[in-house]
């Protein structure tokens, strides 16, 4: 079985090019998206963009999705349900990212929906989370 494109790049969150972010692979394989030395880092990616979200009041489950997935290329109403069902919250409800439950469960939502599943240890997920200053 061959692994998804975004656990392939140790991108799960299936970042785009664009950024240069810390622990970027010297050699991108991928054209277009990121490939990172190792899950920690694209994990540290998706929390920096949450953490940024926070910042410009992107701080719904419809709110984050709608921005992270846009209707142009996914199923975003459905990609919002599935993180509301992971958060025990309905669409319109303000989180606090950095709240590290939160940003936990909010992380393992979008790598499942991103790759279809969901395959790394709470340790490295949250070793990806402290990278980014989530503690």
């Amino acid at each position: 079985m061959t692994l998804p494109r975004g656990i392939r790049n140790h991108n799960p969150g299936n970042i785009r090019h664009g950024d240069k972010w810390q622990g970027l692979a010297d050699e991108q394989t991928d054209s277009s998206f990121c490939v990172f030395i190792a899950p920690e880092y694209g994990i540290r990616a998706i929390c920096k963009i949450l953490i940024n979200y926070k910042k410009q009041n992107i701080n719904t489950p419809e709110k984050i999705i709608s921005r992270w997935a846009p209707p142009s290329e996914n199923n975003t109403n459905s990609y919002i349900l599935s993180v509301c069902q992971v958060l025990d919250v309905r669409p319109r409800d303000v989180i606090d990212v950095c709240e590290p439950v939160i940003m936990l469960n909010l992380v393992k939502a979008i790598i499942r929906h991103e790759n279809g599943m969901q395959p790394y240890s709470n340790e490295t997920l949250t070793h990806g989370m402290e990278l980014a200053g989530v503690k």
